[in-house]
């Protein structure tokens, strides 16, 4: 068997897995021990992350003709990539966060939704937070005006309802322009 042939299989693997991925991140993993090599690829397959290691050749092939081309400039040295279809900042986030605890890890460079990134604008797309949290956030700001005015409304109902409040109000201007 020819060695292209036996290559072939590989190449189709890393383009089946960048197919309508939202990001893909190369990482330079050498310096890292076993121990946390396991722990790391543990939290990326618990958010849906595929991360494998590739020579660079295959990888080069693999990219050739795709938005994922721009990635192959960073190709030098031992590299791994880190390809998620779901969350487009699970990848960097979970590989910057887990650099900070092994400084041997390094991000080299990623594709996130069609735009190429280097190091430094991966990190920076790391501190975004997930989408869930995201969305957590947007419902909580619309949901706080609506508690409130709730809330305001059970006063009023409290205090005995509109009337309540309509005969409080010239009392308390009564009171204020007695004051003067």
């Amino acid at each position: 068997m020819a060695k292209i042939e036996l290559k072939q299989p590989i190449v189709e693997e890393i383009s089946a897995n960048i197919k309508d991925a939202a990001s893909v991140v190369v990482v330079d993993y050498r310096g890292i021990t076993v121990a946390q090599d396991t722990q790391l690829r543990k939290q990326l397959r618990e958010a849906g992350v595929v991360y494998k290691v590739y020579k660079n050749t295959m990888m080069t092939r693999a990219f050739k003709g795709t938005e994922f081309e721009g990635l192959t400039e960073y190709l030098e040295g031992t590299n791994a990539i880190a390809i998620s279809k779901e969350d487009a900042t699970a990848p960097a986030r979970i590989i910057s966060t887990f650099a900070k605890e092994c400084p041997a890890l390094e991000l080299k460079a990623g594709v996130v939704e069609g735009i190429v990134y280097d190091a430094k604008g991966i990190t920076e797309i790391a501190n975004i937070p997930s989408r869930d949290v995201l969305l957590s956030k947007f419902l909580g700001s619309i949901q706080s005006p609506i508690t409130n005015f709730a809330r305001v409304l059970n006063q009023i109902a409290e205090k005995g309802g509109a009337d309540a409040c309509e005969a409080a109000a010239p009392a308390e201007e009564a009171a204020a322009t007695e004051a003067e």
